[in-house]
């Protein structure tokens, strides 16, 4: 996940508070729950056993150490990760993963939040073993990275429920008006889309810029535009929260020609990515990497395997 999308997502996460009846977790301290998420300390979470093979495979400083040191980011970005309803337990997809992986190893996870930019000077200077933080595979920090994948990073088309329409190329949007963030991956797909629908002999794209999440939210529960193209994450959030909302249809955010994938990240060549990986592949094979998936509305974003080091974005020209 790019600066640029980390800022996106904390901007749709306002508009949660905005745009429906369901308040923004944590602002209503007597709610357990919202639309079937449990926002509360009390998580019950998903478990799983420890794997004796797999826990052998850390590197002894860590076995010894007997915990898994986790950098994630700070902020709310729900539901990736996110304060409870206590305002201090930290909950959501990313430490539910990083807790199976965890389980797995037989080791207890500690979770330490850092600005975006110190995720990296953490793990770069040995202070942190391992980042589950959205953290998006890409040529670039294949340089100075190893990483175990565990969720494709995919955007969303957010449009009014009912609306009766699925978005599964350009020519689903020709003609239509979509809204969108200007500087951002889903702007230049959309886009893109656009010249070719034109190229193709159809009606380009209706593209609208909204900075402000309760304005894009307005203007579609309004009807001024069909859909919102942002990040998948927050737009399934959402739309599970209001009730008034659905995802119409879902892109890869590294555009039409590769699938984006969010992975566990380490310092290059630390041998624990190998434990990782072999930890992520026992969750997803027994099941309960989907279960956790399932509890945050990210079943779309299930991998059948987790890959060692796959093919990331390109590099920016």
């Amino acid at each position: 996940m790019s600066r640029r999308l980390l800022a996106t997502a904390l901007t749709v996460t306002v508009l949660a508070g905005c745009a429906s009846a369901t308040a923004e977790p944590g602002a209503d301290k007597s709610s357990t729950s919202a639309q079937g998420f449990n926002l509360t300390p009390d998580q019950h979470r998903v478990t799983t056993p420890e794997v004796a093979a797999i826990a052998a495979l850390l590197p002894k400083e860590v076995r010894d150490r007997g915990t898994l040191e986790v950098v994630d980011s700070l902020g709310t970005v729900p539901p990736l990760v996110f304060a409870a309803t206590d305002d201090k337990t930290v909950i959501g997809v990313e430490p539910d993963i990083a807790y199976l992986v965890a389980d797995v190893l037989g080791l207890k996870p500690e979770f330490h939040p850092e600005s975006w930019e110190n995720v990296f000077v953490g793990l770069d200077s040995g202070k942190y073993d391992v980042g589950f933080t959205n953290i998006t595979v890409t040529e670039a920090r294949k340089q100075k990275y190893d990483f175990a994948t565990y969720r494709l990073d995919n955007l969303a088309f957010e449009a009014k429920k009912g609306a009766g329409w699925r978005v599964t190329g350009p020519a689903d949007v020709a003609g239509r008006t979509i809204g969108v963030s200007s500087g951002t991956n889903q702007e230049k797909l959309l886009l893109d889309w656009s010249e070719q629908d034109v190229k193709a002999g159809r009606k380009p794209v209706d593209v609208k810029y909204y900075q402000n999440s309760s304005d894009y939210y307005l203007a579609l529960g309004s009807g001024r535009i069909d859909a919102w193209l942002g990040p998948n994450p927050t737009s399934a959030f959402h739309a599970a929260q209001s009730g008034q909302t659905e995802v119409v249809g879902t892109v890869s955010g590294a555009g039409e020609q590769l699938q984006g994938k969010i992975a566990a990240t380490v310092k290059k060549g630390n041998p624990l990515i190998t434990a990782v990986q072999a930890a992520l592949n026992e969750v997803i094979h027994n099941g309960s990497y989907r279960q956790v998936l399932d509890r945050w509305g990210l079943g779309n974003e299930a991998v059948a395997a987790s890959e060692l080091d796959p093919p990331g974005l390109p590099d920016t020209p």
